[in-house]
């Protein structure tokens, strides 16, 4: 055979093809769930679009977009809703989009979402694939498809931009490309608050990782097998500190930005939040509303159901603890589940902010690649037409997802 006969693989077609299944799968899934919205919105009059890219947080996003920062809304009772509540890095991809294209801020912020759901769902099969191998890689995407809430995958909200890039900065940090981990986690801070939780595991993998190559072997074996598989020490140490040091410029800068603009310094983010009845206090507030539904019997079948809801996502956390889920993995799930439900935030959209704690979907994951392929066809076929229709219910119905 020739040089010219020979023919090369490029290692990402190498990755691509390997994902396939599960990226066609969770277009499959999508796709299910996008025709349900538009066939019930058009069954009460309303614009399945518009739901999509022009109303509640997609319009604040938008209008970013295309004012920029300062708008604000003084309501009645006091409270100052301002769009310095949402972090920058979604409204700059619909700006970048609509000046290269001839799209609306709004079909930007569309684009920008189905494009970053495809590269979380390969981030999650990448991440699921290096721990438990390649059919769990394609069901974790599959059950993440699959979700309740997962509609809001296809929205012009920033949960699938920030799981794309949680995930790929995850798997970076598990195959120890440590400044390409920084970089991710720093563009998930200025993506969602929540990009501490990505911080916390660049951060925590970085330290033990530290920790680890400063324990001494035990064996001249252990040491020969060390020089032979891992880098250069000097230099792996340079590139993992650099990958910590990058990982919380994102959030650190656009929290002190906001400071300066507001004039109250440092904490000048936590006064924005403040106006939106936003902040951290330990699930209080959260409680409360749960136990507010049991002052009555119809809304008691609903606390019912949070409390359930509640333990069944403890209790995943606790099985992916047992199955001995990498540690950034797990700080990640565990600081996003904290955040999500410790929050004082609009209680009807914590089932959306916990969208992007995927670890947590893997044991259900594992379980769904033990079955055979017919039956964990049939599983995610029935789940996901269920799905769709929860999903085009709850947009349409009157409040923000």
């Amino acid at each position: 055979m020739t040089d010219l006969e020979t023919r090369v693989t490029p290692p990402g077609s190498t990755a691509l093809r390997r994902a396939a299944p599960a990226l066609l799968g969770y277009a499959a899934v999508r796709a299910l769930g996008l025709l349900a919205l538009f066939l019930w919105s058009a069954a009460r009059d309303k614009n399945a679009y518009t739901l999509l890219t022009a109303r509640w947080d997609a319009l604040w996003y938008t209008r970013v977009a295309e004012l920029g920062y300062g708008y604000e809304v003084r309501l009645p009772n006091g409270d100052v809703h301002s769009n310095l509540a949402f972090f920058p890095l979604l409204p700059w991809l619909e700006r970048l989009l609509h000046a290269v294209t001839p799209l609306s801020y709004a079909d930007a912020g569309f684009v920008v979402s189905l494009l970053a759901s495809l590269a979380a769902a390969w981030g999650i099969f990448a991440v699921a694939g290096h721990v438990y191998g390649h059919r769990a890689g394609v069901c974790a995407v599959l059950v993440w498809a699959v979700l309740p809430v997962g509609i809001v995958q296809s929205m012009a909200y920033s949960e699938s931009l920030f799981t794309a890039l949680a995930a790929w900065s995850l798997y970076a940090v598990l195959t120890g490309r440590w400044v390409t981990a920084g970089v991710l986690a720093s563009l998930s801070g200025l993506t969602r608050p929540v990009g501490l939780a990505v911080v916390a595991a660049v951060w925590t993998a970085g330290v033990t990782s530290f920790l680890r190559h400063r324990k001494p072997s035990s064996s001249a074996a252990s040491i020969a097998r060390t020089r032979s598989t891992a880098p250069e020490p000097g230099a792996h140490a340079a590139r993992r500190a650099l990958g910590m040091f990058l990982a919380p410029l994102g959030a650190v800068g656009y929290v002190l930005w906001v400071g300066h603009r507001t004039g109250k310094g440092p904490l000048g983010y936590l006064d924005v939040q403040a106006g939106w009845r936003n902040g951290f206090d330990g699930g209080y507030a959260f409680a409360r509303f749960v136990a507010d539904k049991f002052t009555s019997f119809p809304s008691a079948l609903a606390g019912l159901g949070l409390i359930i809801g509640v333990g069944l996502l403890l209790w995943l956390y606790a099985v992916c603890v047992r199955q001995r889920q990498p540690l950034p993995l797990l700080v990640y799930a565990g600081a996003v589940l904290a955040l999500a439900l410790c929050a004082s935030s609009y209680f009807g959209s914590k089932p959306r902010l916990l969208l992007p704690a995927f670890p947590l979907l893997l044991p259900l994951a594992l379980a769904l690649a033990r079955l055979r392929t017919s039956r964990s066809a049939l599983v995610v076929g029935c789940v996901a037409v269920a799905s769709a229709v929860y999903g085009a219910w709850w947009l349409n119905g009157s409040g923000p997802p």
